[in-house]
């Protein structure tokens, strides 16, 4: 890990405004992976947000609303994420939220075709629809005339728009993540780098 754990002890008021707003928010609220370690501090990206509060808190209001205030699905947004997750190869995101599609009542073979990219997992039109997009959106940032017209038509704009901020917003995550190398909890090696294996 390139950046040590602030603990609370340590925040002044403007981080300790923006760690009680993760600590105590909606996240923490019957969240299925852990949100604070033993000690207090923060995981996974929530911790660098402490670096610089005013946009750190920010960060995290935006993804409490890509969360909690959209017009998405569960699954359409755990889909989603979950495809971010393994086209940028982010294993924080995947534990995360591999935790949190199974408490949503997806299947072990979904939650596999997601982590290894296999779409015959989602026979459902509707799913499908949102992991091809998805796909799309986090492999080559843009939807072809034909994608745009079928997520105009089945979703509808602003949910488009939904979409387009939640795949920003967790790719922005998986960034900051692989820079300062935060690992799944229990997956540090000797040198500090993520060593779990997500095959």
């Amino acid at each position: 890990m390139r950046l040590p754990r602030f603990r609370p002890e340590e925040l002044d008021d403007e981080q300790r405004a923006v760690y009680d707003a993760i600590a105590d928010g909606p996240r923490a609220s019957g969240s299925a992976f852990r949100l604070v370690d033993e000690d207090g501090g923060l995981e996974g990206p929530f911790n660098a947000m402490l670096l610089q509060p005013a946009l750190g808190g920010a960060l995290q209001q935006l993804g409490s609303a890509v969360r909690y205030r959209t017009a998405l699905t569960t699954r359409a947004r755990e889909i989603a994420i979950l495809t971010v997750a393994r086209v940028q190869q982010s294993d924080f995101e995947r534990y995360a939220h591999e935790a949190v599609a199974t408490a949503a009542g997806f299947t072990a073979s979904e939650v596999n075709g997601l982590r290894h990219g296999d779409v015959s997992a989602f026979p459902d039109p509707a799913d499908r629809l949102v992991l091809d997009l998805a796909t799309a959106l986090a492999e080559r940032g843009d939807l072809t005339g034909d994608e745009f017209a079928s997520a105009r038509d089945h979703l509808g704009l602003p949910v488009l728009f939904e979409l387009t901020t939640l795949i920003g917003y967790y790719c922005t995550l998986a960034l900051q993540l692989r820079v300062f190398r935060v690992a799944t909890p229990g997956s540090l090696d000797t040198a500090g780098s993520a060593t779990e294996d997500f095959s």
